[in-house]
């Protein structure tokens, strides 16, 4: 008698103990009755009647995410690998078709990303690839969102990460790269050279102006300074000739010249005759070196004329 008390006890532990079951959080049960689908117990405390129910499984409804490697070719013959990555999640209100509906999630999305990337990339140049990724995720993500909503899963994100060509692929892409910079860079040393240059130019031409101007404002200074002393020489010394004034401003320059010389440390010194009758030689030389001139100047005057 004791043991069939016994018995009954441990029967109806069994039984209310198998009657309440707890899900957790983002997470739903799925309870089929005489292995036929029932309903869907969500979050919290619920219960099921004993030996006629069961828990079928249970389906995760927290964002997740498969990542998805993709060989391919572009539109040029260029072998690529495209990363996927896709997120998706159990719809709460469809939680009994994701769980029937599909025996293999990730990989039932595995072929519609390889379906999707393999007819879009081979249209696409493997430069224009880089470029129009979003493109791609954005088709991977329509075609995923169409399909996956029957069988109770919607599509969040859907991202391209990566695209990896061949290495000797991406060696060539650098080399094409760097050619084109070294290209760049030449071109720009040498336009800095060539304005360098005519800067440089200019700087010079506009200092042999201003260089040609002073001298020929210095000349025209002597020249006025001169005149001005014969004349002055002449009032003051009646009987002087032009010749004598010129002479005795030779004589002093002369004799300037020669303390100058002596004066400076770093002056390279030529010697040469000295003697203050020389100068009537000097003074000789450049009489004629005017005379000379002032005939060409009128012969040229005569041929134009």
């Amino acid at each position: 008698m004791a043991i069939l008390m016994l018995l009954v006890i441990g029967f109806i532990l069994v039984f209310f103990g198998s009657m309440f079951f707890t899900v957790k959080q983002q997470t739903s049960a799925i309870i089929e009755t005489f292995g036929k689908f029932s309903r869907v117990a969500y979050s919290g405390l619920n219960f099921k009647i004993p030996f006629l129910q069961r828990i079928a499984g249970r389906v995760n409804l927290r964002v997740q995410q498969l990542d998805v490697r993709v060989e391919t070719k572009t539109k040029d013959n260029v072998f690529v690998h495209v990363m996927v990555v896709v997120q998706y999640f159990a719809i709460p209100e469809r939680v009994a078709d994701s769980f029937y509906k599909l025996t293999n999630t990730d990989q039932q999305i595995t072929s519609f990303v390889f379906d999707v990337v393999r007819a879009r990339v081979p249209g696409i140049l493997l430069d224009d690839v880089f470029e129009k990724k979003d493109e791609i995720a954005d088709a991977v993500k329509a075609e995923l969102s169409e399909v996956m909503q029957d069988f109770g899963y919607g599509i969040l994100k859907s991202l391209v990460t990566d695209i990896d060509p061949d290495a000797k692929v991406k060696e060539a892409m650098n080399e094409i790269n760097a050619a084109q910079r070294a290209r760049m860079a030449a071109a720009e040393r040498g336009e800095a050279e060539r304005i360098l240059r005519v800067k440089s130019a200019e700087a010079e031409a506009e200092s042999k102006a201003l260089q040609g101007k002073g001298i020929a404002e210095q000349r025209k200074a002597i020249i006025e300074g001169l005149r001005e002393s014969v004349d002055g020489f002449q009032k003051s010394v009646p009987g002087s000739t032009a010749q004598d004034v010129m002479s005795l401003v030779l004589m002093t320059q002369y004799f300037d010249t020669l303390k100058e010389v002596s004066i400076s440390s770093k002056t390279n010194t030529i010697l040469i005759p000295h003697s203050p009758g020389g100068l009537a030689d000097i003074s000789a030389q450049i009489r004629n070196a005017i005379i000379t001139g002032n005939e060409a100047s009128v012969r040229r005057d005569d041929m134009e004329v």
